[in-house]
């Protein structure tokens, strides 16, 4: 029988509450494993596990906290294969995306925030006059991060080791104590992360992790009253849902949301490498990343090249078993997601779109398979072009000149990233800089992973990775004293 998993709360493996519920392989259907859902009770245990964690944690020396860190990468660096697979079994990734982008980038991320050099931890120390009410002469004033206390992590699908490792790793570095709350979908290899970071010596209560398919164990880890933050990935609606109850009492919010990505084609643009680049949106997750360029915005110059080629490559692309190694396009999470994305082409088609390449869902025995899918003479007032459909389908929108392009770019509700692909390289980053948008790609789809990230608008609110993280998970102290 496949194993059933425990709970990790307080530094122990409990046994939920209300049983366990199955997780699926997208790719063929079959088991993966079970995986426990956790009580009201014990998800309100673990953030009081993690608050009573929280004091010797956050007093815990600085190079301590980094060698836990450090020793975490090493082990889940060193099971790489055996973390990958299980990472493309209950995700439905491609081996080489579970290896490299997802166990792979969450080692790099432990890594990372065990290298903290000092510079990166206080804001640089000022010494100003003082004010009306102070006496004559200076004041001294220090700026200091402290840690914020205990951050609830709610994590998304698309990738369970990469996503949570960059909310833990930067939160443990800063002195925080968490609990994660991963998707229901595929909770199984953020507890091997739980594993990996108990063998690697931390403390009882810094890390819990709870999950479970009903909407009350996020409820309950989101609106404890032990918890001091929460940082999420994921829709734009459950975002707000978990904005609502912070604002109630005032805790810190990280929210990385939806996004509908803006790729903007002139007619001077390399297309191979526009191509190249768009073209990620149906390989990379299965188009399942908020970051992916969905929306092609072409100048009409190049618009019908660009749709013949974009068209010549999604019908190159193997979808089938991630298993294989010649796969580039995997399936969806889910059978319901697969119905939502279908749902989407059909619309488009509807809405007076024309579905040049793909939609149809691939002649397969099992798993949840959508082929690529790209539809043109699209409009910018179209669902299709404004909703997040999550998945791999490509709206193609003409334009004819900057100004149209950019105010195309910037009709949307989300603003994530954005990309400009343009031979004129003064032009992309005039452009780039008028997008209303987190980031922006000039001529690649590429991210510097200490350049901050997150949206404008619906997209989100704050700013992670690099040193970014570690001013999101910490409060600004001011110390004043007498010159």
């Amino acid at each position: 029988m496949t194993a059933r998993q425990p709970l990790f709360v307080g530094g122990s493996w409990v046994e939920p509450d209300d049983g366990h519920y199955e997780v699926i392989d997208p790719a063929n259907e079959e088991t993966v494993g079970w995986a426990p859902e956790a009580s009201r009770e014990q998800v309100l245990a673990a953030c009081a596990a993690a608050r009573e964690a929280f004091g010797p944690w956050s007093r815990t020396a600085p190079e301590e906290r980094a060698a836990v860190l450090g020793r975490a990468a090493g082990i889940i660096g060193g099971r790489l294969p055996e973390y990958a697979d299980l990472a493309r079994a209950e995700t439905g990734a491609t081996l080489g995306t579970a290896r490299g982008m997802q166990v792979g980038v969450a080692a790099a991320r432990f890594r990372r925030y065990a290298r903290v050099e000092p510079s990166e931890w206080p804001v640089p120390p000022q010494i100003n006059e003082a004010g009306p009410m102070g006496k004559a002469g200076v004041m001294g004033a220090l700026a200091v991060r402290q840690p914020v206390g205990v951050v609830t992590c709610v994590t998304s699908y698309n990738n369970p080791w990469a996503n949570p490792a960059g909310k833990v790793a930067p939160a443990l570095a800063m002195g925080n104590t968490v609990v994660v709350k991963p998707a229901p979908q595929d909770p199984l290899s953020v507890y091997r992360m739980a594993r990996a970071l108990e063998e690697a010596g931390v403390p009882p209560g810094v890390v819990n992790v709870v999950s479970g398919r009903s909407t009350g164990v996020g409820e309950a880890a989101v609106a404890s009253p032990d918890v001091d933050m929460v940082s999420f990935t994921g829709s734009t609606a459950v975002g707000q849902r978990i904005a609502e109850v912070c604002g109630r009492d005032m805790k810190r919010q990280l929210m990385e949301l939806g996004g509908k990505g803006a790729a903007l084609v002139f007619d001077d643009a390399d297309l191979r490498s526009a191509v190249a680049g768009i073209g990620t949106t149906f390989s990379f997750y299965s188009g399942q990343i908020c970051t992916a360029p969905t929306r092609v915005l072409a100048q009409r110059g190049i618009h019908d090249r660009l749709v013949e080629q974009l068209a010549a490559y999604a019908g190159r692309l193997k979808v089938g078993d991630p298993r294989e190694p010649d796969t580039v396009v995997g399936p969806v999470i889910s059978a319901a997601h697969r119905d939502r994305v279908e749902a989407y082409v059909e619309l488009g088609r509807k809405e007076g779109a024309v579905v040049v390449a793909g939609g149809e869902r691939p002649d397969l025995p099992r798993g949840f398979y959508v082929a690529p899918a790209l539809l043109a003479g699209c409009t910018n007032d179209m669902r299709v072009v404004r909703e997040e459909i999550f998945g791999p389908v490509v709206a193609v929108v003409p334009f004819d000149d900057e100004e149209e392009a950019v105010a195309l770019a910037n009709d949307t509700d989300y603003g994530l990233i954005d990309y400009v692909w343009s031979g004129d390289v003064a032009r992309a980053f005039r452009v780039a800089r008028r997008l209303r948008a987190g980031g922006v790609g000039v001529n690649t789809v590429g991210r510097n992973m200490e350049a901050p990230f997150g949206g404008f608008k619906r997209s989100g609110v704050g700013r992670d990775v690099g040193s970014y993280a570690l001013h999101a998970y910490s409060e600004v102290q001011a110390i004043v004293w007498p010159g």
